[in-house]
């Protein structure tokens, strides 16, 4: 039998069913997981328990340790994620967790091992089930939570920076909301490769940016260009921007000759209405217009999920991921987790990823 329960900030769910790992016969667990039911606000989230089902051939069932909130799950309550999973469904793009059972075809050794995996869906749930290939290995002393920091977001930030922007020592660069998730993975992993940053910011979090080595502008500042013009007069060697719109097309301008513009997100499209792809199509259009100008500048819109399905793909994010944990072993990332919340307490979690008031990551722990 499940039961269903609308959520509420202080709504307790009765998880005494839930099942510890105990012993590798077993392979079905009772799951608590938070439901998206369809176009909803923070408090419109459900949380259900049920069965979930024994792993197939190929799967695993994963006890979560850690799932984050991301930019994708605030899109998606919307319904204005591009491939928007169809209604209800369980959110969650990333987790962290411990393989509770194998299906048929899996290695047995998996039993037991602490892993993360890039999702898009389902890992709001105390258990989950997986294809054991999209599963990455991570080392055992390495914190839950620090690591699901380093999974959708690090990867981004990782990848933009690297495989996009292809950083030198000795640039500068602009990053938008370098107080949020992937924001602040970027800004280490760029003054950690020798770069300049300048970061957009409520003043709120200007003295944790300043203390990290980062150079803070107030993100509503009316002369924004002009304030990162008086610190970088020549312009900017990239720009990583999730904002859209004008943004989109001032962050080209502050480019330096040479200078690459990474965008990742169209957070000004969360509130608008209407066909949800024609925002994307219109973006693409626009960078590829500009990438023809005889200018020498290259935008580019970077996607985590290009290749899926590839072997280039899984490797990718293999190396990204294993060069993450180990800058966070030697102590050069320091993950900035802003709160963490029990899955029955999504809306108030909800809320505040969404406040633009955190400084770091907001993380469900079943």
């Amino acid at each position: 039998m499940e039961s269903l329960t609308k959520n509420g900030n202080s709504m307790e769910v009765n998880t005494g069913n839930l099942q510890n790992i105990t012993n590798s016969e077993q392979t079905s667990f009772n799951t608590t997981e938070v439901i998206m039911p369809g176009i909803v606000e923070p408090e419109g989230f459900l949380v259900k328990t049920r069965v979930l089902n024994a792993p197939a051939a190929g799967q695993v069932s994963v006890k979560v340790e850690a799932s984050g909130i991301s930019f994708a799950e605030q899109s998606m309550r919307r319904g204005r994620y591009y491939e928007q999973p169809k209604f209800p469904f369980v959110p969650g793009y990333d987790l962290v967790g411990t393989v509770a059972a194998t299906g048929p075809g899996v290695d047995p050794a998996l039993l037991g091992k602490r892993v993360v995996a890039l999702t898009k869906t389902g890992g709001w749930a105390s258990y989950t089930l997986l294809s054991a290939i999209d599963l990455l290995p991570i080392p055992e002393d390495i914190d839950p939570l620090e690591a699901e920091t380093l999974i959708v977001n690090g990867i981004t930030a990782w990848q933009m920076l690297h495989n996009k922007a292809r950083i030198q020592r000795g640039q500068t660069i602009l990053v938008h909301g370098a107080n949020g998730g992937v924001g602040t993975i970027l800004t280490q992993l760029a003054l950690h490769a020798g770069v300049r940053v300048i970061g957009t910011a409520s003043p709120r979090h200007h003295e944790a940016l300043r203390a990290q080595g980062v150079e803070p502008i107030d993100y509503n500042d009316t002369d924004l260009a002009g304030s990162v013009l008086k610190l970088a007069p020549g312009g900017v060697d990239a720009v990583f921007d999730h904002l859209g719109g004008a943004s989109f097309a001032r962050s080209f301008g502050l480019l330096a000759k040479g200078g690459v513009l990474v965008c990742y997100a169209i957070a000004s499209e969360l509130k608008e209405t209407g066909n949800v792809l024609m925002p994307f199509v219109k973006v693409l259009v626009q960078l590829a217009w500009w990438n023809m100008l005889p200018n020498g500048r290259k935008a580019y819109f970077y996607n985590i999920w290009d290749g899926k399905g590839t072997e280039k793909f899984q490797g990718q994010l293999r190396d990204s991921f294993a060069a993450l944990t180990t800058l966070l072993a030697s102590g050069v990332l320091k993950p900035q987790i802003a709160a963490r919340f029990p899955l029955t307490q999504i809306t108030a979690a909800m809320k505040l990823a969404e406040s633009r008031t955190a400084y770091g990551k907001v993380v469900l722990v079943p």
